[in-house]
């Protein structure tokens, strides 16, 4: 099978051929159909991502496929299932072996390509939004990097929730994606001065950062006092340094949210989240939105135009083998 490899830090990955792996006790292998891409795996190539695997390794944290096996003495979901995973590796193959307890049965009517961009997108905003923020109808959401693959779920589930959703992104083509997934108000973060334009709209009760540097920065002083703000990633390439002060005078609450840490301390969470996210997608209330898809000999462009910030929403590999 093929395979999208990465052999070291200071190397390019690359397409190479491997023997189809064999599921262990407790795993079962998929055969492959997309793969999503995140920011996380732009990290990996440097090996600045806190989940890196030592190399070499197969590239891609978030698949969608059908199960082909079973390891021995291992319960899970049939062979012919469809399944999304959070792999944390190995997902830019035509097959790979996964832990059934990451695994969750996927709807009949989603396609691969937005099963295989759900998982850490929406898990990641719904999470950070309903369990960890607890985000009220009415209030006012300020989403940084708004048409970014997790940025755009969070313009959605945010909307979704009731609440007054502003959305800050570069350029108009970027807004227009935002506006149509829910926001109410758009920001043109490179012409537009954030902290003053939301201060105009009444201040943010909570914000979701997906982008760190000034942006954060800006946000932090928009903010209401009693408001809590989300760092969800830092595609500025920096991640800000929260002073204090401002903190305390202003009675502000920075709220960690990791996702995929939730897998290893309370799963029980994610499955509750994802149940929900999946109802909500089958009752018509989610339209992921695919921004681009490459097959698996252009993953590498792939990563090209993420790394560009020329994406909306979810950048998906798909496999024709």
């Amino acid at each position: 099978m093929r395979a999208f490899r990465l052999n070291g830090f200071d190397t390019a990955p690359e397409i190479e051929e491997l023997p189809r792996p064999v599921p262990q006790e407790g795993e079962a292998l998929v055969r492959i159909a997309a793969c999503g891409l995140n920011f996380a795996d732009l990290l990996m190539l440097t090996g600045r991502y806190q989940d890196t695997p030592a190399p070499p390794f197969t590239m891609g944290m978030e698949v969608a496929g059908i199960v082909e096996a079973l390891g021995q003495n291992t319960d899970g979901p049939a062979p012919g299932t469809r399944v999304a995973v959070f792999a944390g590796q190995g997902g830019l193959a035509e097959a790979g072996c996964f832990p059934v307890a990451r695994m969750v049965a996927i709807p009949d009517a989603m396609p691969f390509d937005q099963a295989a961009g759900f998982l850490v997108a929406y898990g990641t905003s719904h999470l950070a939004l309903d369990h960890r923020a607890r985000l009220q109808k009415g209030e006012r959401l300020l989403v940084l990097g708004a048409a970014g693959g997790v940025g755009l779920t969070a313009v959605e589930i945010g909307a979704g929730m009731g609440a007054e959703v502003i959305a800050c992104a570069r350029g108009a083509a970027k807004l227009e994606v935002a506006r149509a997934a829910g926001a109410h108000h758009l920001i043109d973060s490179e012409t537009g001065d954030i902290r003053e334009a939301v201060r105009a709209l009444g201040g943010a009760d909570v914000v979701y950062d997906a982008v760190g540097g000034d942006q954060f920065k800006a946000a932090m002083r928009a903010s209401n006092p009693s408001g809590r703000l989300i760092p969800i990633g830092f595609a500025s390439g920096e991640v800000p340094q929260i002073p204090a002060n401002i903190l305390l005078v202003k009675n502000l609450t920075v709220i960690g949210c990791y996702w995929g840490g939730y897998v290893g301390f309370a799963p029980d969470i994610l499955r509750d989240s994802l149940a929900e996210l999946f109802r909500l997608y089958e009752a018509g209330r989610l339209h992921p939105h695919i921004g681009a898809t490459y097959p698996l000999e252009r993953a590498a462009d792939a990563l090209a135009l993420m790394k560009a910030r020329k994406s909306t929403g979810k950048v998906v590999v798909v496999m024709s083998g």
